[in-house]
């Protein structure tokens, strides 16, 4: 499986840029094509968000279903690894989980991703039955049952299970995923659940959208999660994400991403995930994460798809790469 990795000079750090495509307010042909074109323009990784509704701006929104876009996309796009970002673990059993996983890694020739969260948008589970949880902590409990019983899976182990949420009676997984270790990435920053499940289970983190004070504040967190079971924390791949603009004139920049967040029912929103302007101004937000140890950086990308932005991406990673700050 070839990727484009580019290793930052100065530092030996291995750093990737990805492409979280919106599945939402789209059509099909609309996001075949960003995910191609974000393909061939040399992003490392694509991913999709996993929900039943949409998340932002009004539910009867289109939006599509995860596995069912990540297996058609990856059948489209040749070079990067593809994911969720991130699974519902209330949507379905441990086993499906591990047999959908398998399956997008085989469609793809081995470039599966499997991310997993807890879930957080209550209508789209009392609308279909699904069962919400009394509780985020108990969702989250759900999470730490699941992930190791998913991993034994893909491992290729025979797994029985009694549990709080689910039971498995001598459950195996055929076919196994054609990677050796699928990865599993956790998203989230709940400092006394989440982190602690990324500490004992998770390959790859995402932190999910927040300033970058917060996000160093529970990578500290996740520190001493990881101190407390003994892994260490450089074996865990970091992720973050911005919604990136691309332009030469950062006027034309900004206009471009408001005009695309109004698009999306977005008047409200945290400032220090935004990045519009030059690719200059774009690498300069996001070397802020890098020095912070995130050297996964996603740009969260929305329809109508920007592919001047996706297509400019070499840019940015050049600029990321060169000597020096």
């Amino acid at each position: 499986m070839r990727q484009s990795i580019v290793r930052c000079q100065e530092a030996g750090m291995q750093i990737k840029i990805g492409a979280l495509l919106w599945a939402q307010q789209t059509d099909w042909p609309a996001l075949r094509d960003a995910a191609i074109a974000a393909d061939r323009a040399g992003f490392d990784s694509l991913w999709v968000s996993d929900h039943l509704l949409c998340p932002i701006g009004s539910w009867r929104n289109p939006v599509y279903e995860a596995w069912a876009t990540i297996a058609g996309l990856g059948a489209l796009t040749e070079r990067a690894t593809i994911g969720t970002l991130v699974g519902a673990i209330t949507f379905r059993n441990p086993g499906l989980v591990a047999k959908l996983a398998a399956t997008v890694d085989h469609i793809t020739g081995g470039r599966a991703v499997l991310g997993l969260g807890g879930a957080w948008l209550a209508r789209e589970h009392h609308m279909h039955g699904i069962d919400f949880g009394a509780s985020a902590g108990e969702r989250l409990d759900r999470l730490h049952e699941a992930v190791p019983l998913i991993r034994g899976l893909l491992d290729g182990e025979t797994v029985t299970h009694s549990g709080r949420f689910y039971n498995l009676v001598e459950a195996e997984q055929f076919p196994r995923p054609l990677q050796s270790h699928l990865p599993i990435l956790i998203g989230g920053q709940g400092r006394r659940k989440t982190l602690r499940t990324v500490a004992m289970y998770a390959d790859m983190w995402h932190t999910q959208h927040g300033s970058l004070e917060k996000i160093r504040a529970s990578d500290a967190v996740l520190r001493e999660h990881c101190a407390a079971v003994g892994r260490d924390p450089a074996t865990i791949e970091r992720l973050a994400s911005k919604w990136v603009t691309i332009r030469d004139d950062p006027d034309e920049a900004r206009g471009e991403l408001d005009a695309s967040l109004r698009h999306h029912g977005l008047e409200e929103y945290e400032p220090s995930i935004l990045a519009a302007g030059t690719p200059a101004a774009i690498a300069q937000a996001l070397r802020a994460h890098i020095d912070a140890g995130f050297t996964h950086l996603l740009f969260s990308l929305r329809a109508p798809f920007d592919h001047e932005t996706i297509e400019r991406m070499p840019e940015v990673r050049r600029l990321l790469t060169a000597n020096g700050k």
